[in-house]
């Protein structure tokens, strides 16, 4: 397992993984585990919790990753189709104005 290694403590997907795996097949703590690999509990205990879910042991509603990135791929689509309908309003008005003379 190497972790990133940049100022923003971001870890690969793969750190987070082989975290996980590590945290539930110890017989360490979750805040053992996390000191011996040099990460946050919370940070660790986040993971694990994903990775539950991820595997449909989350509470009901929760949302797996994947449907957290489809998530944030379809509010930035709306955000972009919004912006065009608004040049395209403004345009449709430039070009009504322009006509009426």
């Amino acid at each position: 397992m190497s972790k990133k290694s940049n100022t923003s403590r971001r870890y690969t997907p793969e750190f987070k993984r082989d975290a996980v795996a590590l945290a539930l097949s110890s017989d360490k703590t979750v805040t053992e585990v996390a000191r011996d690999l040099g990460v946050s509990p919370e940070g660790l205990r986040g993971w694990v919790k994903q990775a539950k879910i991820d595997r449909g042991e989350g509470p009901a509603g929760a949302l797996t990753t994947a449907e957290r990135e489809e998530l944030v791929r379809l509010r930035r689509k709306v955000r972009e189709q919004e912006a065009t309908i608004e040049v395209l309003g403004k345009a449709t008005a430039f070009f009504a104005r322009d006509k009426m003379r």
